[in-house]
C-alpha cells in the first residue's frame, strides 16, 4: 500500500512538473516556412488589401451589371383635385414596376474595361504586399538568428573573460602584474557584457516582432535557423536583362502600368459619353378612378404598362468636355508615374545586384581575417607553452577572434538582406521563402 501511495505521488509532481514548465521548453521550434505562412494569414496589411481587393472587384460588377435591368416596384397613391398631376415624376397608382438597363452605351463598355483595370491593380497591389510581409518575416527571423548565434558566443567569451581577470587580478596580488593590467582585465569583461546587452535587447525586440507578425505568443516563439532555406546563387546579368526581368516580375512596376491603361481607357470612355447611347426602359401602373382620370381622358383602363427604348443625343455638353479634359490630364499623369516607376525598379535591382557581389566580396574578406583571428589564437596558445607569451597576448588575440567574427556575421546578414530584396525584385521571393517545409 505504502508502495502504491508513494507512486501515485511521484506521478503527481511529475504531472506538476510538466504542467509548470515554461511554454518555451514545451513548443517546437517554428520553422521559416510556417513563420511565412502564418505571418500572411495574420498580417493586417493583407486584410487591408484583400479589402481594397473586394471593393475594385464591387464597382466592377456595379458597372457590368448596368446591363441587366433593374426593377423597381412601389406606388404612388394620393388625392387629386382637377388634372392627376404626377408624384415624384410618375402618374398616381395603386401599384408600378419600373424597368431600365443600358442597351447600347460605348462609354460604359470602355467604364467597364477601366473597372476591370483597376480590378487588375488591386490584386497586384495585393501580391506586392504579400512580397512585403514575407521579406519582413524572413528578414526578422534571419537577424533573430544572428543575434541568438551571437548571444551563444558571447555567453562563452563571458566565461573566459571571467576566468581571465581572475588569473589577472591574482598575477596583480602577486605583483607579476599593474594594476593597469586589471583595469584592462576588468575592461574586456564589461564589453562583453555590453555586447551581451546589445544581442539581447535586439534579439527581444526582433522576438517581438515576429511575435506580432504571425501571432504567436512570444514565450512559445523559438526559431529553427536550420528551416532557412539556402539562398539561390546570384548570376552576374547584364542591365538590359536585369531591367526586362524586374519590369515583368515586379508587381509594383506592372500596377503602374495597368492603372496607366485603365486611365487611358476612361479617357475614351468619357469621349464616348458625347456619343448617343440607348436604354431599355419599360413600365406598369394600376391607377385608381377617383384620381378623376376618367374625366380628362377619353378611354381609361385601370391596366397600363409601356415598354421601349430611350435614346439620348448629346450635342452641347461643356461640363461633359471638362470631363474629357480632366481624363486625360489624369492618364498622361498616370504614364508618366509607369515610367518614372519603371526606372527606379531597374535602378533599385541593378544596385541590388551589384551590391550582392560586393557583399560577397566581402563575405570573403570577413570569413579569413575570422580565420586568420582564430589561427592566432592558437598560435598563441602554443606560444604561452613555450612561455614565449603571457595571458595579456591570449586575451588581445581572444578579443579580436570575438571581434572578427562579429564582423563576419554582421556582413554576412547584410549579404542575405540583399539576396532576399533582390529576390523580391526579380519577383522569386515567395517561391524561394516557400520552397520547402
Amino acid at each position: 500500500m505504502k508502495s502504491k501511495a508513494w507512486s501515485g505521488v511521484r506521478i503527481y509532481k511529475i504531472l506538476l512538473a510538466v504542467l509548470f514548465l515554461p511554454a518555451s521548453l514545451l513548443a517546437e521550434p517554428v520553422t521559416l516556412h510556417r513563420a511565412v505562412e502564418l505571418a500572411l494569414s495574420h498580417a493586417t496589411g493583407i486584410s487591408i488589401a484583400t479589402a481594397d481587393q473586394q471593393h475594385a472587384s464591387a464597382s466592377y460588377r456595379e458597372l457590368r451589371n448596368s446591363y441587366i435591368p433593374q426593377l423597381n416596384a412601389g406606388a404612388g397613391i394620393g388625392w387629386s383635385d382637377g388634372f392627376p398631376l404626377s408624384l415624384e415624376g410618375s402618374a398616381p397608382s395603386l401599384f408600378n414596376v419600373n424597368a431600365q438597363s443600358a442597351l447600347i452605351n460605348p462609354a460604359l463598355k470602355d467604364f467597364i474595361r477601366a473597372a476591370q483595370g483597376d480590378v487588375k491593380v488591386s490584386n497586384l497591389h495585393t501580391k506586392d504586399q504579400r512580397n512585403q510581409i514575407i521579406q519582413d518575416t524572413v528578414l526578422s527571423y534571419a537577424e533573430l538568428a544572428k543575434w541568438e548565434q551571437r548571444l551563444s558566443r558571447l555567453r562563452e567569451a563571458e566565461t573566459s573573460e571571467q576566468q581571465m581577470q581572475a588569473a589577472v587580478d591574482q598575477r596583480v596580488k602577486e605583483g607579476i602584474d599593474s594594476e593597469m593590467d586589471g583595469s584592462k582585465a576588468r575592461l574586456s569583461v564589461a564589453r562583453v557584457r555590453l555586447r551581451l546587452a546589445e544581442a539581447a535587447g535586439a534579439a527581444d525586440v526582433l522576438r517581438e516582432h515576429l511575435s506580432s507578425l504571425t501571432g504567436m505568443p512570444i514565450a512559445a516563439f523559438e526559431i529553427d535557423p536550420e528551416s532557412v532555406p539556402a539562398l539561390p546563387v546570384v548570376k552576374q546579368e547584364t542591365q538590359e536583362d536585369l531591367s526586362a526581368k524586374s519590369t515583368e516580375a515586379n508587381p509594383i512596376v506592372q500596377a503602374a502600368v495597368e492603372h496607366a491603361r485603365a486611365q487611358y481607357l476612361r479617357v475614351k470612355a468619357e469621349r464616348k459619353s458625347l456619343w448617343p447611347s440607348v436604354d431599355f426602359a419599360a413600365q406598369y401602373a394600376l391607377l385608381a378612378s377617383y384620381n378623376n382620370y376618367e374625366a380628362y381622358y377619353l378611354h381609361f383602363q385601370p391596366n397600363n404598362a409601356t415598354v421601349g427604348i430611350s435614346i439620348h443625343l448629346p450635342f452641347l455638353n461643356y461640363a461633359q468636355h471638362a470631363r474629357v479634359q480632366e481624363a486625360e490630364s489624369e492618364a498622361q499623369k498616370a504614364t508618366k508615374q509607369a515610367e518614372a516607376t519603371r526606372n527606379q525598379v531597374s535602378e533599385e535591382t541593378l544596385r541590388l545586384e551589384r551590391s550582392v557581389t560586393q557583399m560577397q566580396a566581402a563575405r570573403d574578406v570577413a570569413a579569413l581575417e575570422y580565420e586568420i583571428a582564430q589561427k592566432n589564437v592558437e598560435a598563441v596558445r602554443t606560444r604561452m607553452d613555450s612561455s614565449t607569451a603571457n595571458l595579456h597576448d591570449l586575451d588581445n588575440a581572444q578579443t579580436q577572434a570575438s571581434e572578427r567574427l562579429i564582423t563576419l556575421q554582421d556582413v554576412t546578414f547584410e549579404l542575405e538582406r540583399s539576396q532576399v530584396a533582390l529576390l523580391r525584385a526579380t519577383g522569386d521571393l515567395e517561391t524561394w521563402a516557400l520552397a520547402t517545409k
